[in-house]
């Protein structure tokens, strides 16, 4: 019985934080296809690393951690994708896109097609920040100081900035 208690509180953690992971995915993959090959190595992950989980942090810092480590990873090499073992039903697979008005994906799209030109590191930065993490937050994630987060959060919005201006043009 206590397996399916802790498969019952995972699925609570992705549902609960549905929207961070597919944000994540969704900056480091165009492809529909892409997505859901990292949708289900992003959540393979936080399920094999569910019981390392350190309840003194931040349950979104650990998501994060590791959706990125793991996007970033699957950006940066070509190859076939680790399957897992584990036993999980179907419903935890299938992050569903919240409803936008079509003016709000376009924008929304737009962002990530420019988004999308940035190095890895930068698109882990630059998400965090869209996510409304604080630099303390994003240097605890990402390794870096908040001096360094602040920096380069500064040179990222020019770069974006810049890239609205030249689609405007």
């Amino acid at each position: 019985m206590a397996a399916f208690s802790e498969r019952d509180k995972f699925i609570k953690i992705i549902n609960d934080n549905k929207r961070l992971i597919y944000k994540v995915i969704s900056i480091y993959c165009g492809d529909v296809d892409d997505r859901k090959d990292l949708e289900q190595e992003v959540i393979i992950q936080l399920w094999k690393s569910l019981k390392s989980y350190n309840e003194n942090f931040k349950l979104s810092t650990w998501i994060y951690r590791i959706a990125l480590n793991v996007a970033i990873s699957h950006y940066r090499k070509d190859q076939k994708r680790l399957k897992s073992n584990a036993t999980l039903d179907e419903e935890i697979f299938s992050i569903a896109e919240d409803e936008y008005s079509e003016e709000q994906r376009n924008r929304s799209d737009l962002l990530y097609s420019f988004i999308d030109q940035l190095d890895a590191f930068n698109k882990a930065i630059i998400l965090l920040y869209l996510e409304d993490n604080s630099y303390k937050e994003i240097s605890e994630i990402l390794g870096i100081t908040e001096t360094n987060v602040g920096t380069k959060i500064g040179r990222i919005k020019k770069q974006l900035k810049e890239s609205f201006s030249q689609q405007n043009n």
